[in-house]
């Protein structure tokens, strides 16, 4: 029996101000963050009916406490899904949310589904990364990975010891970069539409709204950077202020088939083209978004010059530099990540894939010109994920130089 693969479509994305670890979400449950960012969702597409939706799919980095009990069905049913609705978890890291995506999508180009729900969250602050973890020591003992593979910012360091021309000087223009794009993008109004409130309360302060994403740090300047200690290696590369920082949030997006959205009135922002994961040495886990995008694009049949516009997400500048690097795009281009990134808006590790996702629709929204524009990051334990997307925008007019520019 032949199946024919249905075009899968990104209805919408939200999600919640990203906060500092202990900031402005410290009293706040994980699982909440979650639940509001589904509400939205559904708050803004009134014409879904909430039992169309079949399945929810929530990354958690690190699944304990309120980010554990199978969170993508408890968050569904808190958020006031029908209980015909299932959900489930993952954990692929950084990447959790962008293989919430990719996994329901799947899904509904085999036909299996009409509607889903794919996000993350992760509360840093509460939950530090590999908490409550028992590594097999033979991962050690038996030199499977070094173990500086265990630690990100040692991997950044050694992702410049493969890249010697990405220098110090050239990480902290990139961070400065991205702290005053995502201040740009903030005062001419193209994040908050992606954004939910959330009511935050503390035992101290009292009841508060977050609205903005709190690790924003838009007085940074080379000196500032300059100053900061590098805790990875003694006269190294990775502060605190060229990577992202320690951070809470959540983020949840709508997918469906795209016979269906058109039947339900939905809106469609981007088209799946395609997606790569791939693995790389642990030990400079930062290379993986090189060899997925190389794998998405022959997957595609396209090159890297169809690719007209970035989300790159910004774990460390290092990082996304040497994705730059390699594919021959100055570091300063005004095709990636044109809002900003996670070196300004946090990186709070499973819940980041929606987050660039939500900025591509935006950017295929503003250009119409533009037909195909990626979303790719790198991931712990050395791997990488590229997902392809069609702008449904397209007008067929090939993007130049001045469009890009007027864009902005």
């Amino acid at each position: 029996m032949s199946r024919p693969q249905r075009e899968v479509v990104f209805v919408d994305g939200v999600r919640t101000p990203f906060g500092k670890a202990k900031g402005q979400y410290a009293e706040t449950r994980a699982d909440d963050l979650v639940i509001k960012s589904i509400r939205e969702l559904l708050r803004r597409n009134p014409s879904l009916p909430p039992e169309r939706v079949d399945e929810v799919a929530i990354a958690a980095t690190t699944q304990i406490g309120d980010q554990g009990l199978t969170i993508g069905r408890t968050a569904a049913l808190l958020a006031g899904l029908p209980q015909s609705v299932p959900g489930y978890s993952i954990d692929r890291m950084c990447a959790g949310a962008m293989t919430a995506v990719t996994n329901t999508a799947s899904g509904i180009a085999f036909g299996a589904y009409d509607v889903a729900i794919a996000g993350g969250v992760e509360h840093m602050g509460r939950h530090p990364m590999g908490e409550g973890v028992d590594p097999n020591p033979r991962i050690l003992s038996e030199r499977i990975v070094n173990p500086d593979a265990l630690v990100m910012g040692k991997t950044a360091e050694n992702l410049h010891d493969r890249y010697p021309t990405i220098t110090k000087q050239r990480v902290d223009e990139y961070a400065v970069r991205s702290q005053q794009k995502t201040k740009a993008a903030y005062d001419a109004g193209k994040i908050q539409p992606d954004l939910v409130p959330v009511a935050t309360r503390s035992a101290e302060a009292g009841w508060g709204l977050a609205t903005i994403d709190e690790p924003m740090r838009p007085e940074t300047t080379m000196e500032s950077l300059a100053s900061l200690k590098t805790p990875f290696r003694s006269h190294g590369n990775v502060t605190a202020g060229n990577a992202a920082g320690i951070n809470d949030g959540a983020t949840a997006a709508l997918l469906a088939d795209e016979e269906t959205a058109r039947e339900l009135g939905l809106p469609v922002k981007m088209r799946l083209v395609t997606y790569a994961f791939v693995g790389v040495e642990p030990e400079v886990m930062g290379a993986g978004p090189i060899p997925a995008t190389e794998k998405a694009l022959r997957l595609a049949g396209l090159t890297i010059d169809d690719i007209e516009a970035f989300e790159v997400n910004e774990a460390f500048a290092v990082q996304v530099l040497a994705f730059l690097e390699h594919y021959g795009i100055a570091d300063d281009d005004v095709r990636v990540n044109p809002y900003g990134g996670a070196i300004a808006m946090g990186h709070p590790l499973a819940s980041s894939g929606v987050r660039l996702m939500n900025q591509l629709a935006r950017q295929f929204e503003e250009r119409p010109e533009v037909r195909y524009g990626l979303t790719t990051m790198c991931i712990g334990i050395g791997m990488g994920g590229t997902v392809i997307w069609e702008n449904p925008h397209w007008t067929g007019a090939a993007a130049t130089p001045d469009s890009i520019g007027e864009s902005k």
